[in-house]
C-alpha cells in the first residue's frame, strides 16, 4: 500500500501560513520548502504541502476553492490524548485560527478542530476505544 501522504493546500500568504504552523510547534522539511511551497511535517510520513495559489494552479485545471467560503477537504489528524487535542486547538487559536465549533465528545472518540488562516479545516481526534465502548 501507500507509504506517505502529501495533502496539498493552497495558501494566500505562504510566509504567514508557515509562521502560523510554526507557532503551533510544527516544523517544515527544508528539502521541499521554497518561496512557492512548504512541506509541513505532521508526523512520520505525513505531510501537508502548503502551496501559493499561483503554484497550486499548475497542478489542476479546476479553479482553486476559497476555503473560507467552501469546503474542499477536511484534514483529520489523530492525537495521543484529549489534552493533546485541546492543546493544539489552543495553540491554533493563539496563532490566529478560528474555532467555529465546540469540542465533540462521543465517548470512545473526542474531537475538536480549527480553521487555519486560509480557512482549511483541521480536525483533531483522540480515540480511546471503538464505537459502543465507553
Amino acid at each position: 500500500m501507500h507509504k506517505q501522504i502529501f495533502v496539498n493546500l493552497p495558501c494566500k500568504n505562504l510566509p504567514a501560513s508557515k509562521a502560523f504552523f510554526e507557532a503551533m510547534g510544527y516544523q517544515f522539511n527544508p528539502q521541499f520548502t521554497n518561496d512557492v511551497g512548504a512541506s509541513l511535517i505532521l508526523g512520520d510520513n505525513l505531510f501537508a504541502m502548503l502551496l501559493t495559489e499561483d503554484f497550486a494552479k499548475g497542478f489542476t485545471s479546476k479553479p482553486i476553492a476559497d476555503a473560507k467560503t467552501s469546503t474542499e477537504v477536511l484534514v483529520c489528524l489523530s492525537c495521543e490524548s484529549r489534552e493533546e487535542v485541546d492543546s493544539l486547538v489552543a495553540k491554533a487559536r493563539a496563532a490566529g485560527a478560528s474555532v467555529p465549533r465546540e469540542p465533540q465528545d462521543h465517548g470512545f472518540m473526542y474531537g475538536h478542530g480549527f480553521e487555519d488562516l486560509d480557512g482549511h479545516i483541521w480536525e483533531l481526534v483522540y480515540m480511546s476505544g471503538s464505537p459502543g465502548q465507553r
